[in-house]
């Protein structure tokens, strides 16, 4: 049986990303990996306060609310088979499970800028989690780099990848599930 799964990469409008986009010149700067068809399980690593970017760590997010609510968008799907999906999962989960022995890894987005590759233990930013669970799980991403070094431009830029959705966040999810009401789903 084979499983879909989601790359959404955002645009908030922050401060932060502001800062980042100057940087990059690419419009979307976070990536953060669905794994439910109805955007309920959505995970990164990211700011673990909304009002503060330098407090970071892994968050599951809420992308009807909050700084995602006016966000622009581009989403990804890919097909995996069953395995992979519990191999990513499984990773979550344990991520999630620990989650004060990870954190964010403002130190290795500064080396991306500075093209040094630095791989922390347990210490992500959002699209190196991204790419670290897709490359893990067998999903081949654009390699010509370290995934301590990957950008959300690159992950977007895989083959394996199929652009379903780019606009506004929240026109997705009225076009897709007008009647649909927002709610919080536990855990995988």
């Amino acid at each position: 049986m084979n499983r879909k799964i989601y790359v959404l990469l955002t645009d908030t409008g922050t401060i932060f990303t502001k800062m980042i986009k100057l940087y990059t010149k690419k419009p979307l700067n976070h990536a953060s990996i669905v794994v439910d068809e109805h955007f309920n399980k959505v995970y990164s690593f990211g700011r673990r306060n909304p009002r503060n970017p330098f407090i970071g760590g892994f968050v599951k997010e809420d992308i009807r609310e909050g700084l995602f609510r006016n966000a622009d968008c581009a989403i990804y799907c890919v097909t995996i088979t069953e395995n992979q999906f519990q191999t990513i999962t499984a990773k979550i989960r344990e991520i999630e499970e620990n989650k004060d022995e990870y954190r964010y890894n403002l130190i290795g987005l500064i080396a991306v800028m500075l093209n040094m590759e630095i791989d922390r233990k347990n210490a992500f930013f959002c699209s190196h989690f991204v790419a670290a669970l897709l490359e893990d799980s067998g999903v081949p991403i654009k390699k010509q780099k370290p995934l301590s070094l990957v950008t959300p431009h690159d992950i977007k830029e895989s083959a394996s990848l199929e652009l379903v959705f780019e606009g506004k966040l929240s026109s997705y999810f009225q076009k897709e599930y007008p009647l649909y009401q927002t709610s919080s789903v536990g855990v995988i």
